[in-house]
């Protein structure tokens, strides 16, 4: 160790672990802790060395302000309590105002419609992902919902869109539809069907009226063609 280290080590012990005569009767140590430490301590009682508010410009606002000073809005300063303290008092406000929302959002919320999009085996031990990349869309002008999702293994070439209306009450043709992507690139119809199939890697509504897909080419070989379309709902 150097002399400055020595030094360093010295002012620390002499700062904060002085004897303190009017500590003697507090619970805890008889000295000035390290004041970060104390911070960190879970436990209720109050800190040993509180921290000095004299000048702080925000408290200087805060008590300067007649509208802020018994504002709800604003969180509670505790002076005298440890970081655990203060995180605990706030978890308990925090949950008490998203106690309401759930409640009332939960009672809110109900079936409107169920559809079976695929069977499983209940024997078998580990259940397949089939439902993939699902993606909202809100068409605000029609008062419409829509759904984008893909079903892998035995459909893979197809896309499926499901539209409902935001009035659950109401009903709107072709609730659901599927689309089948294939061989419809072909340059030929002398070329086979499965010369140029196609499964969709991604899909997104691009604005109410149209679908964005990324297609890729199903066919096992190196340099797989990429397809970006634009499909239109009608």
């Amino acid at each position: 160790m150097t002399q400055k280290d020595i030094t360093f080590v010295a002012d620390f012990l002499t700062e904060h672990f002085n004897e303190a005569p009017e500590l003697y009767n507090r619970k805890g140590k008889y000295f000035n802790v390290e004041r970060v430490g104390q911070y960190l301590k879970d436990e209720d009682d109050d800190l040993v060395s509180p921290p000095n508010t004299e000048g702080n410009q925000w408290f200087n606002f805060l008590k300067d302000s007649i509208h802020l000073k018994e504002s709800p809005l604003l969180f509670p300063y505790y002076p005298e309590k440890s970081l655990h303290f203060v995180k605990r008092q706030m978890e308990g406000v925090i949950d008490q105002c998203l106690q309401k929302p759930a409640d009332v959002i939960g009672k809110s919320v109900h079936q409107a419609a169920c559809m079976s999009l695929y069977k499983i085996s209940q024997s078998e031990d580990s259940t397949p992902q089939l439902f993939k990349l699902p993606f909202l869309w809100n068409d605000k002008t029609s008062n419409l919902h829509y759904v984008l999702f893909t079903m892998l293994e035995n459909s893979i070439s197809k896309i499926h869109i499901l539209r409902r209306h935001t009035d659950t009450s109401r009903s709107v043709s072709n609730g659901i539809v599927a689309v089948e992507f294939g061989n419809f690139l072909n340059n030929s119809i002398n070329e086979s069907s499965d010369s140029r199939c196609y499964s969709c890697l991604d899909a997104h509504f691009y604005d109410d009226e149209t679908v964005t897909v990324v297609l890729k080419e199903s066919v096992q070989q190196e340099g797989k063609e990429r397809v970006l379309a634009q499909l239109p709902l009608s």
